[in-house]
């Protein structure tokens, strides 16, 4: 259904430091910066494309705006995790772990205050 999701940064910089340490930790590549100055992650199909706002106004956070990402294991959320925090993220919400579902997952905000969650579907 969905062909990228675009979010706002006010420093790519340092968006790109904490992407390129949480994609590796999934097994991702480095971001790309394109022609028009957007910094591109993709991924299995997806793209997750960085920009500084084109209104020229400072990048804000989405209220209640969640970005949920796909791990292949609950060690590539556990890895995920390590290289946020380690990368300018902050832990939020509960610790990474295992859902009633038998998902595992874990939340961070990037360093603009982006929420992102990383969850591997139940093993069977």
């Amino acid at each position: 259904m969905f062909t990228h999701v675009m979010i706002g940064s006010n420093d790519l910089e340092r968006a790109r430091k904490f992407y390129d340490a949480t994609f590796a930790a999934l097994g991702g590549k480095p971001g790309e910066m394109d022609a028009r100055g957007r910094l591109i992650y993709a991924h299995e199909g997806g793209r997750l494309m960085i920009t500084k706002p084109i209104d020229g106004k400072p990048a804000t956070a989405a209220n209640g705006g969640t970005i949920g990402i796909a791990a292949a294991s609950p060690d590539h959320v556990l890895a995920w995790h390590a290289a946020g925090t380690a990368h300018g993220g902050t832990a939020i919400e509960s610790p990474p772990r295992e859902r009633p579902n038998g998902s595992f997952v874990a939340y961070l905000r990037d360093p603009d205050g982006n929420k992102l969650s990383v969850r591997s579907q139940p093993t069977k």
